[in-house]
């Protein structure tokens, strides 16, 4: 089994015409994912790739024609809180948002708004989901890892890369691959992801890979602590980082002793999680 996705997922990708959304649907195509639409506005009835993938105008007409019950994302930040509306008003199940640069406020109301819905959001400025074997919903990718029993969890884009190579090179292989974001705001937490992975029965171990910045890695300690019976090896990125500056993702913002890396390794070793100093250890604690 896998969580989110599996062979039985029917995507539908939000602003395919353009270079990066033509490009890694070719991607998730080749890794054996069913692409059966995409959507861009004014440019409904075109075929691409090849004829392969039908194009169309809204979200709810390339539903209603082809059963889509998943979207990705790659529509431009200033449209992309509208695009994941559009999936929801569509009852698309699950949307994976790739854009960054999405503004907060737009976010806060994708978040209120999402309320109302049985769906699940991840992202946005993620790279997606990866079940090797099974579906890729993203970037992440595929030739890096294969497919096994162990379920990673992420917030780093490139981060979760490093990691799922490794773990390749160890012929360890995953069951399915998170990237939850790093912005502020985002669809779906760690916890959320955790009590899927508990439930899932072919996953046996789990990896998180945090930064710093924000609390969710702290929520996120309690909630193993709680609920997770599986065991759970983690790596906290920025632990070198100068005080009050801001790396790289616009949820990586350390106020006072909050967010610091100090602090979340702390939690997480209270909750019984193994933590790795620098990401290639994380082969050897699992």
């Amino acid at each position: 089994m896998s969580i989110l996705i599996n062979k039985q997922t029917r995507l539908i990708i939000q602003g395919i015409t353009g270079n990066e959304g033509l490009f890694h649907t070719q991607q998730m195509i080749k890794a054996g994912s069913v692409v059966v639409a995409g959507t861009s506005p004014g440019k409904g009835g075109e075929w691409v790739l090849d004829g392969k993938v039908p194009v169309f105008d809204a979200v709810k007409v390339a539903v209603d024609a082809t059963g889509a019950n998943a979207s990705v994302i790659f529509v431009p930040a200033r449209y992309a809180s509208d695009a994941i509306f559009e999936a929801l008003d569509a009852g698309i199940e699950l949307i994976v948002c790739i854009t960054e640069g999405i503004p907060v406020q737009d976010m806060m109301k994708v978040s209120s708004y999402s309320k109302q819905f049985h769906a699940t959001i991840i992202g946005p400025n993620c790279p997606g989901v990866l079940s090797p074997g099974e579906c890729k919903a993203g970037i992440i990718p595929a030739y890096i890892t294969q497919r096994g029993n162990i379920g990673v969890i992420s917030r780093s884009g490139t981060l979760t890369y490093e990691v799922l190579y490794a773990l390749k090179q160890k012929n360890f292989g995953v069951s399915t691959c998170v990237g939850i974001g790093g912005d502020p705001i985002i669809g779906s937490n760690f916890m959320d992801m955790l009590a899927l992975f508990e439930a899932d029965p072919r996953t046996e171990k789990i990896v998180l890979i945090g930064e710093i910045g924000g609390t969710d890695e702290e929520r996120a300690a309690d909630y193993i602590s709680a609920q997770i019976t599986k065991p759970v090896v983690a790596f906290i990125s920025g632990q070198s980082a100068p005080p009050g500056k801001r790396m790289g993702h616009a949820g990586a913002i350390i106020d006072g002793s909050t967010g610091s890396a100090l602090g979340k390794i702390l939690a997480l070793e209270t909750a019984g999680v193994k933590i790795a100093r620098q990401p290639e250890e994380i082969v050897d604690l699992l």
